[in-house]
């Protein structure tokens, strides 16, 4: 099909995001498009090859799968959507609105608002013996209690974001921050190594965890909980339909939900953003471009995800699948624990160093967590690769609340 009929898009793939592209082929016989998907990739694949390909002059893509936390660090490839959505923009809740700006220009369109909740097995949890924690030190407890052969006690993504995103809740539970008012790192302190501390006791010392952890991502620590191998597991609300059907969830008869765990300082924190969609300022076929992403963010679209589990950023839909889930009583109790859980929202600051930042983080956590060095020596080493990497960077940091 000629270039100009055909949308190419690069786009975020896994159990998680896969059932909204479901609507391409209609969406294809209504308008007459050819929607070319390049590739869909985990996240953190999908951030290299973005930075790769736009780096290297070789990007040909219409549309793209990215996310507030990481559009600052693609901005300069990005387009303004101001003119193109209009009065349609009003829509969107104000947070994910504004967190789709960059230097006051719409970049990326929000498809779902992220915060997670803590799954846990309602038949080894729950009842006179081993309670629901509701702190991180009981979660410890509880997962030590309940580890046994063919049962981890808690997982938790082993790298990447998830794994920075764990240390973060962590740190923020124990009154700690990322950076100071300066962008300066300021986790190596106390509540820092507490955190990495955390992680080390789960993984390396109590063995609460399996050994392939520093490999897994979020896919497969989902993937573990639901093949019945662990007790309890922290995901997030896109992913809420694969534990519901017995055909994706072998305990799906036995699956609780909870808030997640509080810290020392008596914080509770829950690592947040929007997954969004943008158009590259070399797209070829703009106009294209333009009718998928309204598509794929439209009302319809983000109502089909919220009845899968996730949260949209539009108020029409949020209006309606509340109005619907009032109706359920798990599905009501489930949207009571995700508003709770939105007022605990801690979101990174926008940079366009950030995701360097974050990948400094992770890496020497890691090293923690698996005990080739001590919490304080990860923190430490943390802060100060990215003391050095900032010291290179003109910052410029985005607004995060409204």
């Amino acid at each position: 099909m000629a270039r100009h009929h055909t949308v190419r898009a690069l786009l975020v793939g896994g159990p998680m995001y896969d059932s909204l592209y479901d609507r391409l082929p209609a969406f294809e016989r209504a308008t007459g498009l050819h929607v070319d998907v390049v590739d869909r990739l985990p996240h953190p694949e999908l951030n290299a090859r973005v930075k790769r390909e736009f780096e290297s002059g070789a990007a040909d893509f219409d549309l793209i799968s990215t996310h507030t936390k990481y559009a600052p660090s693609q901005a300069t490839w990005l387009s303004p959507l101001d003119a193109e959505l209009g009065a349609e923009i009003d829509d969107f809740l104000p947070q994910p609105r504004e967190l789709s700006r960059i230097d006051g220009a719409l970049l990326q369109v929000p498809r779902y608002l992220d915060v997670r909740l803590l799954y846990y097995r309602r038949d080894l949890l729950g009842g006179s013996s081993v309670t629901v924690p509701r702190t991180w030190d009981a979660l410890i407890e509880a997962a030590t209690t309940l580890t046994r052969p063919g049962i981890y006690g808690f997982l938790f993504p082993g790298r990447d974001s998830g794994l920075f995103g764990t240390f973060y809740e962590l740190l923020v539970s124990a009154g700690g921050h990322l950076f100071d008012a300066n962008l300066r790192p300021a986790f190596d302190d106390a509540a820092g190594v507490w955190a990495a501390d955390r992680l080390a006791e789960l993984h390396d010392r109590r063995g609460l965890t399996p050994r392939e952890l520093p490999a897994w991502h979020y896919d497969e620590v989902s993937a573990s909980f639901r093949r019945g191998e662990a007790a309890m597991v922290c995901d997030w609300p896109g992913s809420h339909h694969l534990y519901k059907a017995r055909a994706t969830c072998d305990v799906a008869d036995r699956v609780g939900l909870a808030l997640l765990p509080s810290g020392p300082a008596g914080i509770r924190a829950a690592y947040s953003g929007c997954h969004s969609f943008a158009i590259p300022r070399t797209a070829r076929n703009r106009a294209g471009a333009v009718e998928l992403l309204r598509d794929l963010t439209s009302t319809a679209a983000q109502l089909g995800e919220a009845r899968r589990g996730a949260i949209p950023v539009r108020a029409s839909a949020l209006a309606q699948i509340r109005a619907e889930a009032a109706a359920d009583p798990a599905e009501a109790h489930r949207w009571e624990l995700l508003t709770r859980t939105q007022e605990a929202m801690i979101i990174p600051p926008r940079f366009a160093a950030y995701p360097e930042c974050e990948d400094a983080i992770w890496h020497a956590v890691q090293r923690a967590m698996t005990g080739v060095v001590s919490p304080q020596a990860a923190v430490r080493e943390g802060a100060q690769h990215i003391v050095a990497l900032l010291a290179r960077e003109r910052l410029s940091p985005q607004p995060n609340t409204v």
